[in-house]
C-alpha cells in the first residue's frame, strides 16, 4: 500500500511539471513532504524513533526533556506570571511534551497553572499525537489561532523540514528547477527572484562560481508569525544548522540537503518520494537578523551539548537507582544517552534563543556559549 500511495504523489509531481513546466525545487519538496495525506509527514506512517526513519533528541531519553523543561521553569519564573505558556511547534510523537509536563508534576500548582500549545499543520500529526500526549494540551494547526501569549515558544529539529529554495551561483545567482524528461527527474537553472538575491545580499554573503546551497525564506515567515504572536517573553529553537561562515563555507560547496529513510542517510531527494526526509541546515545568522528586524532581541547561541550541560545533564543520571535496578545496564544506558545526545547529536544540533518584552538575557542554558558571527 505505501509503494503505491509513493507512486501516485509521484505521479502527481510528474502530472504537474507536465502541466506547468518545471517547477522550483522548493515547489518539489514541498508537495514531497507535505502534500495533502500522501506527503511525507502527512501520511500515517511512523516517522520517529527506532520504528521510524530516525532519531530526534526527545525520543532518545527523558533527559532531554526534563533539561529543557528545567530552562522553561526558569524562563517561568524571570516572567513571574502566574499561568504559563509553552508552545512548541512539530511535537512529533509527544515526546517532548509528555517530559516537560512530567517534570513540572512535581510541583502540582505549576503543573495546574501551564498552557501547554502544539502547533502542527499537518492533520495526521495531530490526529496521531492527541493519542500519544498526556496531560492537559491544545491543539492548533497555526501559531496565529492563539492571539497574544506571555510564555515561550519552542522548535525541535523543525526548521530544517521546510521547504527551501535551491540557488547555484553561475554568472548570477540562478535557482534550482525540477523538470522530468526521458522518464526521469532533471535539474535546470532559472534566474533566481530578487527576494532570493536580496538574501544573500543583507548577509554580505558573496558566493563563488558553481555554489551549491539552500536559502529557507519560510523560516523568516515562521519568525514574523511568532513575533507578532509572542508578547512577553522567550523563543527557543533547535535544529542543525551553521551560523552564515561556516553554512556558505567554501567545503559545504554542494549544500546540506539530506535524506533520510530507514536510518540510512542518503542524498538523492528524487527517489522514495513521500516515505523519506528531506533535510537542509539551518543558518542562525539568518534567524538572528530576520528576528532584530521583527522587535526580537537575541540572549544567546550555543550547541546542544553546551546547553544540556549547563542545566545539570549529568545530575540527571545520579538519582538512587529504584529497587531491582540493574547496575550494569542502567550503566550502559546512561553511557549510550550522553554519548548520543552530547556528541553524536550534541556537536552538531545549535540552540538559539531570542526574547521579546524581558529584560533578562542571561539564561543557564546559555551559560556556555558559542560564538556567535553577525554580518
Amino acid at each position: 500500500m505505501i509503494n503505491k500511495t509513493c507512486m501516485e504523489l509521484k505521479d502527481i509531481i510528474i502530472k504537474r511539471i507536465k502541466q506547468e513546466g518545471p517547477i522550483s525545487f522548493h515547489d518539489f519538496m514541498e508537495m514531497a513532504l507535505y502534500y495533502p495525506g500522501i506527503g511525507y509527514y502527512t501520511s500515517p506512517s511512523e516517522k520517529f524513533g527506532t520504528n521510524g526513519d530516525f532519531l530526534t533528541s526527545c525520543t532518545i531519553s527523558a533527559a532531554f526533556g526534563t533539561m529543557v523543561a528545567k530552562q522553561l521553569e526558569e524562563i517561568w519564573n524571570i516572567l513571574g506570571t502566574e499561568t504559563f505558556t509553552i508552545a512548541e511547534f512539530g511535537a512529533g510523537n509527544g515526546s517532548l511534551c509528555n517530559d516537560v509536563l512530567s517534570y513540572f508534576k512535581q510541583d502540582k500548582n505549576k503543573f495546574d497553572n501551564i498552557h501547554y500549545c502544539i502547533i502542527e499543520k499537518s492533520s495526521a500529526l495531530r490526529d496521531k499525537g492527541k493519542s500519544l500526549v498526556a496531560g492537559n494540551v491544545s491543539w492548533y494547526k497555526s501559531i496565529l489561532e492563539l492571539g497574544e501569549l506571555d510564555g515561550c515558544i519552542i522548535s525541535n529539529e523543525l526548521l530544517d523540514n521546510f521547504a527551501i529554495h535551491q540557488v547555484e551561483m553561475q554568472n548570477e545567482l540562478m535557482e534550482i528547477y525540477v523538470d522530468y524528461q526521458n522518464n526521469s527527474f532533471t535539474e535546470v537553472l532559472k534566474p533566481a527572484s530578487s527576494q532570493l538575491k536580496n538574501y544573500l545580499q543583507q548577509l554580505n554573503i558573496n558566493l563563488p562560481k558553481g555554489f551549491r546551497t539552500e536559502i529557507n525564506l519560510e523560516a523568516k515567515e515562521w519568525l514574523h508569525d511568532i513575533s507578532q504572536t509572542l508578547r512577553k517573553g522567550y523563543i527557543i529553537t533547535m535544529d542543525y544548522g551553521f551560523q552564515s561562515e561556516a553554512l556558505y563555507a567554501n567545503h559545504k560547496s554542494n549544500g546540506t540537503l539530506l535524506c533520510y529513510y530507514k536510518h540510512s542517510i542518503n542524498d538523492n531527494v528524487y527517489e522514495n518520494i513521500g516515505r523519506q526526509d528531506i533535510t537542509s541546515h539551518v543558518n542562525f545568522t539568518a534567524l538572528q537578523n530576520w528576528g532584530k528586524q521583527m522587535g526580537l532581541e537575541d540572549c544567546g547561541f550555543t550547541n546542544q551539548a553546551n546547553f544540556l550541560l549547563a542545566l545539570g545533564f549529568k545530575d540527571f543520571f545520579r538519582k538512587m537507582p529504584e529497587p531491582g535496578t540493574n547496575i550494569m545496564q542502567a550503566a550502559l544506558e546512561e553511557a549510550r544517552v550522553t554519548r548520543t545526545l552530547l556528541l553524536d547529536l550534541g556537536l552538531k544540533i545549535k540552540v538559539l534563543i531570542q526574547k521579546k518584552g524581558v529584560k533578562e538575557k542571561n539564561l543557564t542554558g546559555l551559560k556556555h556559549q558559542e560564538e556567535i558571527t553577525f554580518v
